[in-house]
């Protein structure tokens, strides 16, 4: 909507300039006719400039003893007056529209964040964080995105236009608050720079102990300090990239499998579903009945697994459920769960 109405204006101030083009055109051609033998084109063109303008000085063309030639005048004055002041209103309105938009969409995406809870917030959106969230968009996860880099902000930004976002430094803890961290479900620290994700880690923790916080760090070395930062969880992209690469040698099946489940239309992902505090214990068969829509893979309770759960195997409170499902098949596990 915002670019339709800003390509209108833009396609306004054009015809605009033509039109006034098109104006001095006539008019230096009319006073070239009007004042021959004397008047040249300098003098025709000076005439419809001053009387477009407006500015009220003498007859540089000889119109004493022409009255047609002043009914042309009075013609080019209306017309060349009007345009003007088309182009103008048509000039204001644009940059108006443009800064009175953005302002109200700052505020109103600051309304939306502030209404959020259980959300996730990117720290980051270069090449490991547009992945992060385009992750997240995919399997329909609320996400804040927080940059500190315009142009990089920007890139995201074109491909998803509605998105939430700040402009601002991650590690800043007013930018922290204003994109949610205070209800945040997890923060992710993913900018390129090791220390500033370390940065991140600590001032998400200290403003919110319960979120979540997975941090990318290059340097695997750095994973205890991180951890003592606050990170819960320590991701290095050159080393999950070697055990993909090995992975891909000595296990293809499994890599192709699980390549071909991220790229199915159904946005197959392996899931998990926390069962809530106070949840009363129920057999499997009773809670999560046989469906299409997911599988359940495992559960995680008490600190071990239990793979390929039989039927009568009772669901607990605090335990974690792993299903294979899109985001619908999620949603009515999530519901069932609820």
């Amino acid at each position: 909507m915002k670019a339709q109405l800003r390509s209108s204006h833009y396609s306004a101030l054009l015809s605009g300039a033509v039109l006034l083009l098109l104006i001095h055109l006539i008019g230096t051609l009319g006073y070239m006719y009007i004042g021959r033998p004397n008047a040249t084109w300098i003098d025709s063109l000076y005439m419809t400039f001053i009387t477009v303008a407006s500015i009220g000085f003498g007859e540089i063309v000889d119109l004493s003893q022409h009255p047609m030639g002043r009914l042309f005048t009075i013609f080019i004055a209306v017309i060349g007056i009007a345009t003007m002041s088309y182009l103008f209103s048509t000039f204001v309105a644009l940059l108006l529209e443009s800064d009175l938009n953005a302002t109200l969409r700052k505020n109103r995406m600051k309304k939306e964040i502030a209404r959020l809870s259980g959300h996730y917030i990117v720290c980051g959106i270069g090449r490991v964080g547009s992945n992060v969230a385009n992750e997240l968009v995919q399997t329909r996860r609320t996400l804040v995105v927080v940059e500190n880099d315009r142009e990089v902000l920007n890139q995201w930004l074109e491909d998803h236009p509605d998105a939430l976002h700040l402009h601002a430094d991650a590690a800043d803890d007013e930018a922290l608050r204003a994109a949610g961290v205070m209800a945040a479900a997890g923060v992710f620290a993913v900018t390129g720079d090791d220390s500033h994700n370390l940065m991140v880690a600590l001032s998400v923790k200290l403003l919110n102990s319960k979120a979540r916080v997975v941090a990318r760090l290059h340097d695997i070395r750095n994973a205890d300090k991180a951890r003592r930062a606050g990170a819960d969880e320590i991701v290095s992209p050159d080393f999950t990239g070697g055990m993909r690469i090995a992975s891909a040698m000595v296990r293809p099946h499994v890599v192709n499998f699980m390549d071909q489940m991220l790229r199915t239309d159904d946005q197959l992902r392996v899931e998990e579903v926390m069962v809530p505090p106070n949840f009363p214990d129920t057999p499997i068969s009773q809670l999560i009945p046989k469906s299409r829509d997911y599988i359940l893979l495992a559960t995680h309770e008490q600190g071990r697994w239990v793979f390929n759960p039989p039927d009568d195997h009772l669901i607990r409170s605090g335990a974690a459920l792993v299903l294979m499902a899109g985001p619908s098949g999620r949603t009515k596990v999530e519901a069932l769960l609820a």
